[in-house]
């Protein structure tokens, strides 16, 4: 699962990065976001410290930015700042008496997602909140339904192909969790998002001469 996660994305950036006009590289790197989703329901059920888990993902965000910047986007926040935001929406959801009080939080959480620069906006978190509260066949309707409003919202066509991931895990549990048991160095995975991003940066400067300039202002709606 890991390693389809990082091949997927890694095919996608470089897709988007050096070539942008062929939507084959962009349609393999839908199946990463989902994963990445599903990761952070499983780590956040079953890590033993979710302080410290919201400290390792910002930590991951924090490094990345820059390299991000540089290689994909010169104005918004990672990915990663994405789940932190919807780990933090979880933990507050886990600590409500009950779920139904949780849907202020959730909207707003979804009006801050989509007002702030953020990669995925609140597309990431809709879609975490469908991994840990859908079940059975139902992850595949809610997902595509998710999908088809942000087809008409945003006009995201490629994203409808991320419903592949969310496919395999409600038809073919058993597959699912085989590729799970299949897992890498801890530090192999906590660094490959920033570590990918920062030599794909470092290739677009050498390949196009573009330094990239960061638009600091966008980065803090100044």
């Amino acid at each position: 699962m890991q390693i389809i996660a990082m091949l997927t994305m890694l095919i996608d950036h470089i897709g988007y990065i050096f070539f942008p006009d062929e939507m084959g590289w962009r349609i393999i790197g839908r199946i990463a976001f989902p994963i990445y989703c599903y990761g952070l329901v499983q780590g956040h059920i079953h890590t033993k410290s979710r302080p410290r888990y919201l400290m390792r993902l910002l930590l991951i965000a924090v490094i990345a930015q820059v390299p991000y910047n540089m290689a994909l986007d010169p104005g918004g926040w990672n990915v990663v700042f994405t789940l932190l935001l919807s780990a933090i929406v979880l933990l507050i959801l886990d600590k409500l008496p009950s779920l139904w009080l949780g849907i202020p939080v959730v909207l707003i959480a979804v009006y801050v997602m989509d007002v702030l620069p953020l990669d995925y906006n609140a597309y990431g978190l809709i879609l975490v909140l469908i991994f840990r509260y859908v079940r059975s066949y139902y992850l595949i309707l809610a997902h595509f339904v998710l999908n088809s409003f942000y087809l008409f919202y945003s006009g995201w066509l490629v994203q409808m192909f991320s419903i592949v991931p969310t496919i395999l895990v409600a038809v073919f549990p058993a597959a699912w969790a085989f590729l799970e048991k299949r897992r890498l160095p801890r530090w192999v995975w906590w660094s490959f998002y920033p570590g990918h991003l920062a030599v794909l940066a470092l290739i677009r400067i050498i390949l196009y001469q573009d330094w990239v300039n960061i638009q600091w202002k966008t980065l803090f709606m100044l």
